[in-house]
C-alpha cells in the first residue's frame, strides 16, 4: 500500500531538494489523495504559515491540505506579529520550531528562506520566493501527468517572464526528463545559475531551450504555460513590461502552432488580454482550474512526507 516516505532532505526550499524518485513518489501520493483512495492522519500536527506576500491559492491550499491531514494551521501575518517589527529570522525560526511541526514560508529573498531553514529544527517549505516556486511546479507536473499519463515525449513551453515559476519548471523538467522551452523577451531570461544546474541534470542537453521567439517555441508543444508579466513587488515596472512583452501573449495564433491536443496552464492570478487572451483562458484546452486544485493535493502529499 502506498504511504508517505521520509524524504532524504529535511527542507523543501527548491525543486532540487527532491530526487527524481521522490518527486514521482509525491505525485503518485497526490493522485491517491485526490481520488480519496488514501487517508493520512497527522492529528495534533501544526503547520505555521509565514507569508510576507499576499496569497490566495498558496495560503488556502496549504490550510486545507493540513486540515485534511487532521492537523491545524497557524497563520502568521507579519503586520500582526513580531516578524513585521524586525525580529531576527534566527529568533523567530527557533521559537516557532518549539510550537509548530512544519513551516511554509512565502517571502521575497531566497536567502531569507534559507535563513529560516538554517535555524529551524522543523521542516521549512518554500511557498514562493523571488527565485523559485517549487510547490506550484509540483501541481503543474501533476496536472501534466493527469493529462498525458506520463512525461514521455511531453514538450512544455512557457511564454513570458523568466520568473520564479519559469525557474522551477526548468528544474523540475530536468529532474523528470521533460523538454522545457522558455520564450521570453531579451533580458528577461530565467536565472542563469539555475539554467546551469538544469543542464547539469539533463541527460539530453537538447531538452532545455531558452529563446526570444515565442512562435518557434510553441511548435508541436503539448503544454502552453504562462504567468503574469509583473510579479509581486514589480508593480512599478508594469507599464514598461507591457510594452516589452508585446507579442508574448498566449493567443489563438500561438495555440494553432502547438500540438492539436495541447493544454493550457496558468498559475493565476491572470490578467486576460495581457499574457493570455480570454478566449484561450476559457477554452476547452484550459486545465487552469485543475492545476489550481492540484496545489491542494500536491502539497498534502508533500506535507505528509515532510512530517514523517
Amino acid at each position: 500500500m502506498l504511504k508517505p516516505i521520509k524524504l532524504v532532505k529535511k527542507h523543501f526550499l527548491s525543486s532540487l531538494d527532491l530526487s527524481t524518485e521522490e518527486y514521482l513518489y509525491i505525485l503518485r501520493l497526490a493522485e491517491k489523495l485526490k481520488t480519496k483512495e488514501l487517508n493520512i492522519n497527522f492529528k495534533d500536527k501544526v503547520l505555521g504559515l509565514i507569508f510576507d506576500k499576499s496569497s490566495t491559492r498558496t495560503r488556502v491550499s496549504f490550510q486545507v491540505a493540513m486540515s485534511r491531514l487532521g492537523g491545524t494551521t497557524v497563520d502568521l501575518n507579519p503586520t500582526t506579529s513580531q516578524i513585521g517589527r524586525g525580529e531576527p529570522i534566527r529568533d523567530t525560526a527557533r521559537v516557532l520550531s518549539r510550537y509548530c511541526d512544519v513551516l511554509a514560508i512565502r517571502t521575497f529573498k531566497q536567502t531569507d528562506l534559507e535563513e529560516y531553514a538554517k535555524w529551524s529544527s522543523k521542516p521549512v517549505i518554500n511557498a514562493l520566493t523571488d527565485l523559485e516556486h517549487p510547490c506550484q511546479a509540483l501541481a503543474d507536473f501533476m496536472t501534466i501527468k493527469e493529462e498525458f499519463l506520463d512525461f514521455n515525449d511531453v514538450v512544455l513551453t512557457f511564454i513570458g517572464d523568466g520568473n520564479n515559476v519559469a525557474n522551477s519548471l526548468i528544474l523540475c523538467g530536468a529532474l523528470l526528463g521533460v523538454e522545457v522551452r522558455i520564450a521570453c523577451p531579451k533580458g528577461y531570461e530565467p536565472n542563469s545559475a539555475l539554467i546551469k544546474k538544469a543542464y547539469e541534470i539533463y541527460k539530453n542537453k537538447n531538452l532545455l531551450k531558452i529563446t526570444n521567439d515565442p512562435h518557434s517555441a510553441v511548435l508541436g508543444a503539448n503544454v502552453l504555460y504562462t504567468d503574469v508579466w509583473s510579479s509581486m513587488g514589480e508593480e512599478n515596472q508594469k507599464d514598461e513590461k507591457e510594452k516589452v512583452f508585446n507579442g508574448f501573449s498566449i493567443n489563438s495564433d500561438l495555440v494553432s502552432k502547438a500540438d492539436k491536443d495541447a493544454i493550457i496552464l496558468h498559475c493565476l492570478p491572470a490578467y486576460r488580454s495581457k499574457e493570455i487572451t480570454d478566449e484561450i483562458f476559457e477554452s476547452q484546452k484550459s486545465r487552469i482550474f485543475d492545476q489550481a486544485e492540484n496545489r491542494l493535493h500536491a502539497q498534502q502529499a508533500l506535507l505528509s512526507c515532510l512530517l514523517q
